[in-house]
């Protein structure tokens, strides 16, 4: 039933075969499937860079594959243990019953497809972390179901921590879903070829987000520039009224380091080109913009419309995602020129010659004039309706392959900079999947409410996107759907908002906000959303906040290098650096901002104090006051609102304050 294999161990029974492989530091990699497994399918490990020290015993019952501080032991019956260095266990696959099924289930839906069922032993108290981002508003996600499925402010990343000290990550990009039940966790895939999972071990959390980083590739560094302030709003309608904005924030002496132009500002949907109309200088823009600065980002979309130029080439070529039934039609969205909405297609970057000729695009249209930044909205992808089932991409079905699209679209992008000798790369991405890192995507939020209860939910969420790998973030600051400048209420959220997106990893305005000018046509617009824009009562706050973020940006880039070299998230919950204190893995309303800044975020309408937990094993200072608090205590902190809510580690020297 065993036979030894480079670097691992492969065990057969009644038509299933199981390998396991070591596969990078601590990691081991599991693969099992009916009769034979298969070397094509798309996923997200990558060939580990650091070498695996793996060692292998066959018994005749049972053999035990070690990699580092990970242990596998299976035995006869094809049942997979999996223990620390100190022979504890870690996790291990239970049945389902006694007799049928087993661990693993494969239920047919045909043509060697099947209905995928990986179940493993629950733990008491354990708790769980990562899986991507998520509107649930939890942070320990023990007890959930999380279904695994690309959509607007739901980004599918199927790596999780566990407290037990372990971290697995699903390779596989099929829809379906995590049951993190007290019973048992159960992963599913709707219809697949086989399981594939990856294991690692680790002496606290960070050392198994380095382990992850390891074997789906780190981020680059990030680009200086990113660092500082971006602002943007619903969308800047010609290239006078962005200007115009840009030259406002300098005439004010603001720091500005981003301003986006959004979508709509092409010809059609898919021409990836600016209207002329409308945008009639862009290089002149751009490099107005530079002689300030600022960097322009653009706007991208995977999606294209039956009125593009590019349209009838590229559904020729078949570089547009397939259907299994109808034409290729997978949403409907306005277009200029026309009054009603079109069926609009999106191309299939699983596909690199379609990855190449829409890079091919866009540096024709944006990078030969300066662009060096991109928003690639969209990109779970955004279909109207979501049945990833109906589709087939160039490497598979929808529901086998589906959730790799937006990481195969930023790879798009990431390999033509590259190949366009830009050393540096970031893509603002709406949603991602495991390895999107490596190719220099930045997550956000999504659509996201403009209220206090989903700045609370931003907090988890992006603490969750952390514990995932990815380490750049960030949200709409004040939310995107919604606000009103005039109102009391919203202002005081958009403070709060901006207090906590100053140790955001990317700080960023936007949103959609009122007046609305309808959401569906082409001529669409918002409200104003510039710091100016909130009254003369917020601005000095929203400024002063600006050039906290200045001063803070050696510290900031500090922190990216960290998350480049060692994959550790510049933002992250307290428990990542105080493992070893209980209380540390249940504060879900605070994070650390690197190693020595801690933030407490207000999130209460009128709050102008909070309770906070610090973390044991450090003093804790308020940069405001000055008073020194103990670790391992909840301190009452103020947080009066021209204040931003932060402690600073003692003996830390992190300019705060001016």
């Amino acid at each position: 039933m065993f036979n030894e294999i480079e670097d691992g161990i492969e065990w057969r029974g009644s038509h299933q075969v199981v390998r396991a492989q070591a596969w990078g530091p601590d990691g081991i990699r599991v693969r099992a499937g009916l009769s034979v497994l298969r070397e094509d399918l798309p996923g997200a490990l990558v060939e580990p860079r650091v070498p695996t020290t793996a060692t292998v015993t066959v018994e005749a019952d049972r053999a035990v594959l070690t990699n580092g501080a990970l242990t596998l032991e299976i035995d006869d019956a094809g049942m997979l243990r999996f223990l620390d260095a100190s022979g504890d266990e870690l996790l291990a696959e239970e049945r389902a019953h006694f007799w049928w099924p087993g661990p693993r289930a494969y239920t047919s839906t045909g043509h060697g497809y099947y209905r995928i069922e990986q179940r493993f032993r629950a733990y008491d108290g354990e708790k769980l972390f990562g899986l991507g981002q998520h509107t649930h508003g939890l942070l320990d996600q023990k007890g959930a179901v999380v279904d695994l499925v690309q959509r607007n402010a739901e980004v599918t990343i199927p790596f999780m921590v566990s407290s037990r000290g372990y971290g697995l990550l699903w390779n596989s990009p099929a829809t379906g879903r995590v049951e993190l039940a007290d019973n048992g966790t159960r992963w599913v895939s709707d219809s697949a070829r086989q399981i594939d999972y990856w294991v690692t071990a680790g002496d606290g959390p960070a050392e198994v987000m380095s382990n992850y980083a390891d074997v789906t590739g780190h981020a680059p560094e990030l680009p200086e520039f990113a660092s500082g302030f971006w602002q943007c709003r619903l969308r800047y309608k010609t290239q006078d009224e962005l200007m115009e904005v840009a030259r406002e924030y300098k005439r004010r002496g603001l720091p500005l380091s981003v301003i986006v132009s959004d979508f709509f500002h092409w010809t059609h949907l898919g021409d990836w080109k600016f209207d002329p109309a409308e945008w009639p200088d862009p290089k002149a823009m751009v490099e107005e913009l530079r002689e300030m600065g600022v960097e322009l980002m653009v706007s991208v979309w995977p999606s294209v419309s039956p009125l593009s130029e590019n349209y009838d080439e590229m559904l020729a070529r078949g570089y547009l995602v397939a259907t299994e039934q109808g034409p290729p039609v997978h949403a409907d969205w306005a277009d200029k020129g026309v009054d009603a909405q079109v069926q609009v297609s999106f191309y299939d970057p699983t596909n690199p010659d379609a990855r190449a000729y829409v890079w091919d695009k866009v540096r024709r249209n944006y990078h030969d004039l300066g662009i060096r930044v991109w928003w690639l909205d969209a990109c779970e992808p955004e279909l109207k309706p979501g049945h990833p089932e109906n589709l087939r991409y160039h490497v598979g079905p929808g529901t086998e392959v589906g959730n790799i699209y937006p990481a195969e679209h930023a790879r798009g992008f990431h390999e033509g900079m590259l190949a366009a000798g830009e050393p540096e790369v970031i893509t603002l991405c709406r949603s991602a999947w495991a390895g999107s890192q490596r190719h220099g995507a930045a997550l956000w939020s999504g659509d996201i409410p403009a209220t206090f209860d989903s700045l609370r939910t931003q907090i988890r969420a992006g603490l969750n996107v952390a514990m995932s790998g990815i380490p750049w973030w960030t949200t709409d600051i004040g939310g995107f759907h919604g606000g009103d400048q005039e109102s009391p209420e919203y202002r005081e959220l958009l403070v709060r908002w901006f207090q906590y997106g100053v140790f955001c990893p990317l700080f960023r305005l936007h949103g959609f906000r009122e007046p609305f000018v309808d959401a569906l046509h082409p001529d669409m617009s918002g409200g104003p959303n510039e710091v100016w824009s909130y009254g003369e009562e917020v601005y000095p706050l929203l400024r002063d906040m600006l050039f906290l973020r200045e001063r803070l940006r050696p510290y900031v880039m500090e922190q990216m290098r960290a998350a480049h070299e060692r994959g550790l998230p510049p933002m992250r919950p307290l428990f990542v650096d105080f493992p070893d204190d209980p209380r540390a893995w249940e504060a879900e309303d605070a994070f650390l901002f690197g190693p020595d800044v801690l933030v407490a975020p207000v999130t209460e309408l009128g709050a102008r104090s909070r309770r906070v937990y610090l973390p044991e094993g450090s003093t804790w200072v308020d940069p405001w006051s000055g008073a020194v608090h103990a670790g391992g205590a909840e301190i009452m902190l103020d947080a009066p609102l021209e204040r931003v809510p932060v402690l600073v580690r003692g003996g830390a020297d992190v300019p705060i304050v001016s």
